[in-house]
Order: C-alpha cells, then structure tokens, then sequence
C-alpha cells in the first residue's frame, strides 16, 4: 500500500509538471503563413484580408478554401461527467479538454480549439453551439453528463450543417461494437443469439445498447443495470428518462449477479469492482467480457481470465490485451467527416467505423506494429479482436470508410475520388514519432545496466526511479552516501526499487579500475598519482566501470557542460575504430518530419575524410532506427555555386563517402534551403542524386551545426533529442546541461539499445589500441 501511495505521488508530481514546464498548458495556436514582413502584415490583415471576406460574402462555401474552418473542430464541455471525477466543473475539465485536442491533432492533424461553458443550463449550451457554427467544420461534445448530453445532441444535429458527436456515447459504442463483431465471431456465436448484461446505463452505456442493435444484438436478450438495480419494469422510475425507458423488462432479474447468470456477453460502462470471479463463473460458455469503466475495469483482465479462462476480454487499460480506446474513434471519423463536407456523422458513417475496425483486425499485423507492442505473435484471435490504438494503417482504414459511407448517405458537399483519397490519407500517417517509442520497447527486452554519475542530482533520482519501474534500463547511481540517496528518493517520493546505489570510494573494484586507466594513460601524461585523483571523479568512474565491463552503458551531463563528460569518455572508452571519430548526433522532430543532424556538438573544423566518416555514421544509425538515410552535405554553396575550400571540402566528402558505399542517396554541397525543398532542387539542379527531401543533414562545422540546432529549437519550435553520441567504442550518451525527466528517459533508452547491439556485434576489436 506504502508503495502504491508513492507510486501515485510520483504520478502526481510528473502530471503537475507535464502540465507546467515550458509554455502552460498542452496547446497553442502557430501560424500556418509566414508573417514577417510589412507585405506578409498586410495580406494577413487588413487590406489583404478584405479580399477573402469578399469571396465568402459571395459564397459562404469558400471558407473552407481560404479560412482553417475545414480542419477545425471545437471541442466542447461543461464539466459535468469527467473522466471518471464526476460533476468539477468546465473550467477543472479544461485539461481533458485540451488534451483531447492533442489527440486530434496526433492521430489525425485536426485543429481543435476547446470550449468549456460555465453552465447547467443544456439550452444555453445549444445556444452557444449553434451561434459558434461559422467558426467550426465538427462539434465535438464532451464529459457533458445524461440525460442531458442527449438532448444536447440531439437538437444540435437538428440545428445545425456540420457534424456534431458525443464521443462518450458513439466513440464508445463504435469501438466497442467492432470488438464485439470479433468476439462474436472467434467465440463462435451469433450476434442475434447472445444474451447481453449491460452494468452502467449513463450516456456510455445506453449508447452502446443502441448500437450494438443495430449491428444486430437482438434487443429483446438486454438486460441493463443502473447503480440501483436491474432496469425492471415496476421499480418506480420508468418514464423519467426516455432514452432508458427502452431497456426497461418485464424480468423477475433484480441484481447484476442475477442479470450475468447464463449471459454471452458482460458490457461494463460503470464503476470498479462490480464484476466478481464468482459471477463470471456462473456465465455463458466462452463468454465476451468487456470491462470498460475507467480508468479501474469492473474486473480486471487477470480475475477474469483466472475465473474463465475461455473468456474474451477487453478493458479500457493499456497494459493488457484489447484496448477499448475511444482513439481509435474520434479522430479518423472526423477525418473522414471533414474532408468530404459532412454535413452530418450519421448511423452510417458510424456503422462504416466500426466494421473498418473490425475488418482491418482480421488483416495481417505489420512487423512495425508487433515491434512497437514488443508482441511478435499479434494475429487475430481472442487477444487481439481490435486494431491497436498506434497502428497507423487506422487512419486510412477508418477515415476512408467514414467518408465512403458520408458520400453514399448523402451527407457529403465534396465528394473525393477514394483511391486518391487514400494515399492523401497515408501521407498524413507520420510514422517518424513512432521511432523513440519503438527505441523503449526495444530497451526493454534486454535492459542493460546504465551508470549515472550525478546520483545525487533529484531529475536523475526521479528518472532512475521511472527507468526501473518501466524496465527500460537497470539504473546504477553513483553517489558520495548510499543513505543521501536513499534519503533523497523518500523525500522526493520516489521508490529505489531495482537501483543499484555505488559508493566509489567503498568499491571493491576501485583498486583495480585505477591500475587499469593508469596502465592505459601512463604513455599520455598520466601518472599514478594522477591516475588516483582522476578517479575521484565520478564520471571517470563511471566511464571505467563501462571500461571494465561493470555497467553496460553510462549517462551524465544534467549538471555539468557537454566538454566535461565528453573528456572523460573519450579518454577512457575511445573511438569504436582505430583511427575513428567520435560524433555527435541530434534527432530533430519538425512539423512532422523526423531529421537527423550530425555533427552539431563533437568535432569543431572537421577535415574531408572527418567529414565523410560522420556522414556514415550518421547512416548507420539510421539504418539502425529502420530508416532510409538521405543525406544532404551542407554548405554556404550549391553544387559549386560559389568555389572555395570550405566548399570544395564538402563536396571532396560526399565523393569520399560514395567510394565506400555507392549505394547511399547522398549529394553536395547543398545549401540547407535547397536541400530542404525537393521541387525547388529538382528544378535549378535536375542532375542532382537526390529523390526525396533527405533526413539526414551533415553541417561543415560545429559553428554551423551548433547555431543551426539552436535557432532550430528556439525559432523553428523543434523538438530534440541529443545529442547522441556515435562512433564510440562503448555508449557514453551525453545530455545537455538542466535537462528533463523525459530527455534523460530518451537517452537512457538510446544508451541502452546502443549497449545491445554492442553485445551481438560480432568480431569487434579489443578495445586495447583503440583508445586515444
């Protein structure tokens, strides 16, 4: 219990500072047009600006040709059925809000803006919907609490020309009713036969029902249940509310343990616990469980296999096998919705979601995908009767039938020709933010044991703390006091658990680590004496326990400068070859284009040879990440436009770097906007060797690397992660000065994977020889 205190206390405090850290918040709004000059200020704004009111004024249907009305959904809440926190009130509901609008925009590049109304009042809420409609493609309503959010629906769709969808009621419903046609179908029953037990009969629950009818479930084998009892005829409370009126029977049934006596199929939309062993005992044979309270399960995936272990579950947790995720819902039928004008999203465009899902289950699962849930055995069966939530192929499967089923019911302004509008679909899957995670699951099949100096720095207690419990790493912290430590992760709330806590000055093996590094360093200056005091530093120490094969892999740099760890690991471990460099290596997400930049951190006025050499490790390990590397050699010259030895050197690399592997798409000297625009490239140099944009950019120098990454992130909003350290012997993973809990989690990973392919690399040389 003491642990789970801490653990929630963990969560708290990372949650708190998610939310806080950097610009507040989750959201804001960027400019999709450049507005830097007098010309641009007046195109944006008055007087261009009158142009495009001019043609709306006209023809209210140029909106979505010249305003963000297209792509732009209003997510809307009054904050009175949150998550599972009940009536907090819009303004407490603003971050599920903003955080659905993150979801949007991650899964489907839709634009959101979130709306929370201050009122109870359902028809001030209509009112204020409807009156937003010029401003909005799709209304989104959310955590509005029954029987109201179906009246709100429900006069809205009448009201208004665009979509309108509570997620909580068809998201469900849609997701749900798709792993219900699976279950159905792999337990061998007929959809028409089952008998269903629905506990919950709020806006989920009654919303499922209905679906599930109209895919077939006859309504006459529903019993459902409210926190009460089961809905019977006679309990008092029929005619109250309309949308349950109809799930009320004429049954001598009265509590859920009645009700799942003989039952197919257990619907779980209430609250934690209310689904016992004993009672899905006593049900159907191969029974369908979906538990789907959130966010702790009416039973949880282990109770209900242990109770009946031919049961098909599904919950809406992550860590257990099919995921009842309302994201694989909402995202791509607006998608869909808004690329065809939708005036509406109609039972068939839900029908259409659903039986995508569905069928998109029963298709073979992508290698990408098997690795990303570290599952090589994914198949369609009762583990896996619905799509997983980061399969990019939902996007097309799922948009492309909302929006067939729109043009077929009638509701599309802009019908699209499907085929076409399916490769639109497959480049907007982005496919590049799924590397980092697949670099964590990678981790941990193997965690390897990863050393840090600064053990006593709290952002590395904190982070070592999260590296054990998620298995990515076995975290060893180095630290003057075994107790300090300890005491510091109490203090923090942190737990110790799978940390390994070293004393240097109290090793064991210290003696030996200071003969081994004088013996390697006596010929470079270093004496004995020296060779004892160099110790004393802890990321000497560190980077001789990695030497010595004590740790796999080494992590410092949060409280010290990038040269100061750098030395250290270049004097111990060295470069991987002799004669080698050592690099280093940035990953930079942005605008949804993953770039790889070498070297922004490492060698200062590399030579050609030096040059070539960073260009191949830069592709190995974009090969490594499952990438084809493309690589632009940058400089202040185009292909000679300007000769001098600066550029000639880039360009004597880029020959260097074809001599050894002819097979690599590389080409330069390049200036970066050149390299950066195909069409512009292809166009003033239509010899040049590249045939899409590259993702691999190789500066001339460490001024322009260094510059160019920090203009990147502080101008261009980039996200980083670096830099990585390639070319060395064994991994030494650098992270910049006053980095955060998650940075130092993504080098970590980084550095352990680094350490695994260290372990099956076969016939490297000894590192003797190999240090400098």
């Amino acid at each position: 219990m003491e642990k789970d205190k801490i653990k929630a206390m963990g969560l708290k405090k990372a949650a708190l500072e998610y939310h806080e850290r950097g610009r507040r918040g989750k959201i804001e709004v960027i400019s999709s047009k450049p507005c830097v000059s007098q010309l641009d200020l007046s195109l944006a704004y008055t007087p261009g600006v009158a142009q495009p009111c001019l043609e709306i004024f006209e023809n209210p249907a140029m909106a979505r040709r010249y305003t963000a009305k297209g792509n732009l959904v209003a997510v809307v809440s009054n904050g009175t059925a949150v998550l599972g926190l009940g009536d907090i009130g819009a303004l407490a509901g603003k971050p599920v809000m903003e955080g659905k609008g993150v979801l949007f925009k991650r899964f489907a590049d839709i634009d959101v803006f979130d709306l929370e109304l201050d009122t109870h009042d359902p028809d001030v809420i209509i009112q204020t919907v409807k009156a937003l409609e010029p401003t909005f493609g799709g209304i989104n309503l959310e955590d509005i609490k029954a029987p109201e959010c179906f009246y709100i629906e429900e006069k809205l769709k009448e009201m208004m020309e665009i979509p309108v969808f509570h997620d909580d009621q068809h998201g469900t419903a849609i997701i749900s009713g798709a792993a219900l046609l699976n279950a159905v179908e792999i337990a061998g029953k007929k959809l028409g036969e089952v008998k269903v037990v629905f506990s919950g009969a709020g806006a989920a629950g009654i919303a499922c029902a209905n679906f599930w009818v109209s895919l077939g479930v006859n309504p006459d084998n529903i019993l459902m249940t409210d926190s009460k009892s089961v809905l019977w005829k006679g309990r008092g409370d029929e005619g109250k509310n309309k949308y349950k009126d109809k799930y009320f029977r004429d049954t001598p049934t009265r509590t859920l343990a009645d009700a799942v006596r003989g039952a197919d199929v257990f619907c779980g939309l209430s609250q934690k616990d209310l689904l016992t062993k004993e009672m899905v005992r006593t049900m159907n044979d191969k029974p369908i469980i979906f538990a789907m309270a959130n966010p702790d399960p009416e039973i949880s995936y282990p109770d209900a296999r242990d109770a009946r272990p031919d049961a098909i579950v599904a919950t809406g947790r992550s860590d257990y096998p099919n995921q009842v995720n309302n994201v694989l819902g909402f995202p791509f039928i607006f998608r869909g919705a808004l690329d065809v004008e939708a005036t509406a999203i109609n039972e068939e465009m839900k029908m259409a979601a659903a039986m995508a899902l569905a069928n998109l289950a029963k298709e073979e699962v992508p290698e990408s995908v098997k690795r990303a849930y570290d599952d090589p055995n994914l198949a369609f069966g009762p583990n896996y009767i619905i799509p997983k939530p980061f399969d990019q192929r939902v996007l097309v499967w799922s948009a492309s039938a909302v929006a067939e089923a729109a043009m077929k019911s009638g509701v599309a302004k802009n019908p699209v020709n499907l085929e076409e509008y399916r490769e639109t679909l497959r480049g907007k899957s982005d496919w590049t933010r799924e590397i980092m995670r697949e670099i964590f699951l990678r981790a941990k099949r193997d965690p390897k044991r990863i050393v840090f100096p600064e053990g006593n720095d709290p952002k590395v207690i904190w982070a070592a703390s999260e590296i054990a419990r998620e298995g990515i790493a076995k975290p060893i912290l180095l630290g003057r006091s075994k107790q300090e430590i300890l005491d510091l992760f109490e203090e923090l709330h942190h737990q110790p658990e799978g940390i390994e806590i070293i004393e240097p000055k109290n090793f064991p093996g210290r003696n030996a680590y200071i003969e081994a590094y004088y013996a390697q360093n006596q010929r470079k200056g270093v004496y004995r004496q020296r060779a004892e005091m160099d110790l004393r530093n802890y990321l000497y120490f560190g980077a001789m326990m990695v030497r010595q094969g004590d740790a796999d892999g080494m992590v410092a740099g949060v409280s010290m400068g990038f040269h100061e760890v750098l030395e250290p690991a270049r004097k111990v471990i060295g470069p991987r070859k002799k004669g080698g460099l050592v690099a280093g290596m940035y990953i930079l997400l942005h605008e949804h284009q993953l770039y790889f930049l070498m070297d922004c951190s490492v060698n200062i006025n590399p030579t050609a040879e030096q040059l070539a050499q960073i260009a191949l490790l830069g592709a190995n390990e974009a090969e490594e990440m499952g990438l084809i590397p493309q690589i632009a050699m940058l400089s202040f010259s185009t292909f000679g436009t300007v000769m001098s030895p600066e550029s000639e050197k880039v360009a004597r690399a880029v020959e260097l770097v074809r001599q050894q592997r002819p097979n690599l798409m590389i080409d330069g000297p390049l200036q970066a906007d050149f390299a950066l625009d195909m069409d512009l490239l292809q166009e003033r140099f239509p010899f040049t060797e590249l045939r899409s944009r590259p993702n691999l950019l190789v500066f001339p120098t460490l001024d322009a690397g260094n510059i160019s990454l920090r203009l990147l992130r502080l101008l261009g909003k980039a996200h980083t992660i670096g830099p990585v350290m390639v070319g060395l012997a064994k991994p030494i993973q650098i992270l910049p000065i006053g980095s955060e809990v998650g940075q130092i989690m993504n080098v970590t990973a980084l550095a352990c994977v680094d350490a695994q392919k260290l372990a099956k690399r076969k016939g490297e040389p000894s590192m003797e020889g190999l240090l400098v």
